[in-house]
């Protein structure tokens, strides 16, 4: 079946109003975001988006539901990913609670589009080439032995490419100017370190993407699918990097529980055609394996708390 013009419009259309409004209501905070209200505004992505998928579920049908659902559910897993580079970045540039905001609402929108890219190419080339799921399935199994391994996401980010190459063909300045993203300096225009902070976060967006897109690919074909679970996700994302950026210590084990989540949808997309699972299953099966791993780190972190407390 496939979706509506008005429908694709309708989400494009919800989904400005609910940044809008987001945006200025945090414009209006004369303070920075607490705990407590990054909690609140994640309760809020969180609810528009499960409503969303009750309207999916009444227009499309169950099955889509399903599909929606789980697929959301691996996107907002797999964004706490982002979240441990995103911590890394900010700590080293120094970059100012408030400005964060800013750089990550900005690298919400160039995600908007660059997902949204990615997807229809995804998309392209699944329905032209088949053997294209088995590719992605393996480079999702890739990626989890990179997760196990401890090697994923980390790197040098004064040596990386992207902080060489933005040195390279541009002037950047070595201090902040407020939240802007210029300053002109001796009659030049150049870039500010809060401009380099969100470039390099706009480009770990993308090799993120990369693992998370086809991981959907794995539950559902649909384009409509696929792009609008990936954006729901990407839309909680900011509140959701000021309700954990001072707990990401806790979550010690989470990073296996993400790499689990992608071995069990790399094998699921290789051998689909031979053994389909239900996507009820699937989701059920997603969601024990987040579930454990995130119980098992606060029990875990809370013993050794207590026992550093007794010493």
């Amino acid at each position: 079946m496939t979706t509506s013009i008005w429908f694709w419009i309708a989400f494009h259309v919800g989904v400005f109003i609910a940044l809008t409004v987001d945006l200025v209501s945090f414009k209006r905070r004369e303070r920075e975001l607490s705990m407590r209200a990054a909690a609140r505004r994640s309760l809020i992505w969180i609810v528009l988006s499960l409503l969303f998928n009750l309207l999916v579920w009444k227009l499309r049908g169950p099955e889509k539901g399903l599909e929606f659902l789980t697929g959301y559910l691996i996107e907002y897993s797999l964004s706490v990913d982002n979240i441990f580079i995103f911590v890394l970045i900010f700590a080293y540039f120094r970059v100012p609670p408030r400005a964060q905001h800013r750089v990550l609402v900005w690298g919400i929108l160039g995600a908007l589009v660059m997902r949204g890219v990615m997807i229809w190419l995804g998309v392209t080339l699944v329905a032209r080439f088949h053997f294209v799921l088995y590719l992605f399935g393996i480079f999702l199994l890739v990626t989890a032995v990179r997760m196990f391994s401890g090697k994923y996401g980390q790197r040098e980010l004064e040596n990386s490419l992207v902080m060489r190459l933005v040195r390279r063909f541009m002037h950047v300045t070595n201090e902040f100017h407020g939240e802007d993203f210029t300053a002109k300096i001796d009659n030049r225009w150049m870039l500010t370190p809060l401009a380099l902070v969100l470039i390099v976060i706009d480009v770990m967006d993308l090799v993120f993407a990369v693992d998370s897109i086809p991981a959907v690919f794995a539950i559902t074909r649909d384009a409509f699918i696929v792009y609008t679970s990936n954006i729901c996700a990407i839309l909680g994302l900011r509140s959701l990097y000021f309700l954990l950026a001072n707990l990401m210590d806790r979550f010690i084990y989470l990073k296996t529980g993400l790499a689990l989540v992608l071995t069990f949808v790399g094998i699921k997309m290789i051998v689909a055609d031979y053994f389909p699972l239900p996507t009820g299953l699937s989701l059920a099966i997603i969601a024990l394996i987040l579930a454990l791993t995130i119980a098992i780190s606060m029990i875990v972190t809370n013993n050794r708390a207590a026992g550093e407390n007794r010493k």
